[in-house]
């Protein structure tokens, strides 16, 4: 009898195993601050990025693609789970507080790693983390099965620069910026520019998790400041004569080096077909402070205009999307959860309803209409919010004051031409009244808020006893 059971079981492992390899591979490329024109595939005519404009060619450029959020921390918790952050009180930046088991994402969401996992997925992330410190809220606890990277929201770039030892040793939240990294849970010794660094653990990774399906979540901090580059790629940016977009722009191509590294090592393996790659940027570039472009743009990194909030967007799955399209009704970044959990042989049950869409159907045309009648943004402790209709216009509100664009004639938000007492006007605020009814206040203080926290919080750095 013993025997029987254990062939049944024989039998149903490989019937598991063989039905989780149908499942893609999902890779995301996330990068942080670029221009919303620093990419071939947007028009960039000084940057070079054939690696990841080669993920557009060979798959669909999204032309109205958003983030839910203008700055990195709500964005990247949107993205990681599929829900407007805002559902879950993460509408603040957080900050850096290792102590702090609140500050960052809640435990009662569920990433797209843990979701995967019931697919059979092996996960990792790499590079930033930024959805909380403490040890409860770090990615083997959050659905990873590996991790490289930094917690905080920013990194220096030169190993040389990494001097303090672990989380402890920092004083501040910008000291944060100078931790070594991590290999799970165990501080390393690195010798690599970061972004090389990154890129090789990438590679790495995808050698390792080869005969099984992956999930790669690979977060650049590249090109955020600090604005540090080596001299292998600013030799490539001699014609460009301003200091701090030179630096930029190494960045950038150092990025686009390692994407390179990372589709050559698919195709070598003979798994870039069932891969699924996504491109963006976790908000759209702080044009003063990086040297990045956001083209015919309004606006920037943390404000609701377009600059702020549409961003580069880049999709490819050659087993099932043809090359070369170009897809123009509005997605958002919440949609990448629910298209990376459509297509997995497991289906897969989430623990909470999510606010993306599938956009496979959409972009080979079996699914007509677009995704979403509506998106919408909100700055709490600004009390601004916008709203973007999809076959309409876009509402941005500033503090009571609504302006509407017709975004078809006017992308850089110039003239508010409907009247804020419109119909229209009237039917989108109502639309954003009842989503933000659904919604919460933010339950941590966020970078804003560093010295009531550390009043608050006198402890904020210190090393628990056990």
């Amino acid at each position: 009898m013993k025997k029987i059971v254990l062939f049944f079981s024989f039998i149903l492992f490989g019937l598991v195993s063989v039905k989780s390899q149908n499942s893609p591979n999902i890779i995301i490329i996330l990068v942080d601050d670029l221009g919303y024109a620093d990419v071939g595939f947007n028009g960039c005519k000084d940057i070079p990025t054939p690696n990841i404009d080669k993920i557009a060619a060979e798959g669909v450029t999204f032309t109205n693609a958003y983030v839910s959020y203008a700055v990195c921390g709500p964005s990247r918790a949107g993205l990681i789970t599929g829900r407007y952050q805002d559902r879950f009180g993460f509408g603040r930046n957080p900050l850096f507080a290792p102590n702090d088991p609140n500050m960052g994402l809640p435990l009662s969401e569920e990433t797209l790693a843990e979701a995967l996992n019931k697919a059979h997925y092996k996960s990792v992330a790499l590079g930033k983390w930024h959805l909380g410190a403490h040890e409860s809220l770090r990615p083997l606890k959050r659905g990873f099965d590996d991790f490289y990277g930094f917690l905080t929201g920013g990194h220096k770039y030169f190993p040389e620069q990494w001097t303090l030892q672990d989380e402890y040793e920092v004083k501040s939240q910008f000291d944060a910026y100078n931790t070594k990294l991590l290999r799970n849970n165990m501080r390393i010794e690195e010798h690599d520019y970061l972004t090389d660094a990154l890129s090789r653990e990438a590679v790495s990774y995808i050698k390792k998790y080869k005969s099984q399906p992956f999930f790669m979540y690979l977060a650049y901090n590249a090109p955020h400041t600090p604005l540090q580059a080596t001299e292998r790629y600013l030799k490539r940016f001699e014609h460009i004569k301003d200091n701090k977009r030179k630096t930029y722009a190494a960045m950038v191509s150092a990025v686009d080096e390692g994407v390179g590294n990372i589709l050559n090592t698919l195709d070598t393996l003979g798994i870039a077909e069932n891969t699924m790659i996504f491109f963006l940027s976790d908000n759209g570039g702080p044009e003063n402070v990086n040297a990045s472009n956001n083209g015919p743009l309004r606006g920037g990194k943390g404000n609701l205009f377009e600059g702020g909030i549409r961003v580069p967007f880049a999709m490819r799955w050659p087993d099932r999307i043809k090359d070369g399209l170009i897809y123009h009704a509005p997605v958002i970044s919440l949609d990448i959860f629910a298209t990376s959990i459509a297509h997995t042989s497991t289906p897969i049950k989430t623990r909470n309803p999510i606010d993306g869409v599938n956009l496979i159907p959409y972009v080979t045309g079996d699914e007509q209409g677009a995704p979403h009648d509506y998106l919408f943004w909100r700055k709490f402790d600004a009390n601004e919010h916008a709203v973007r209709q999809s076959e309409g216009p876009k509402m941005v509100s500033l503090k009571g004051k609504n302006m509407l664009f017709n975004l078809t004639n006017d992308l850089s938000e110039a003239h508010a031409e409907i009247p804020p007492n419109s119909v229209s006007s009237k039917t989108i605020e109502a639309k954003y009244t009842s989503w933000e009814n659904s919604m919460m206040d933010p339950v941590f203080l966020g970078l804003g808020e560093d010295k009531d926290y550390n009043t608050m919080h006198p402890d904020r750095f210190e090393r628990k006893k056990n």
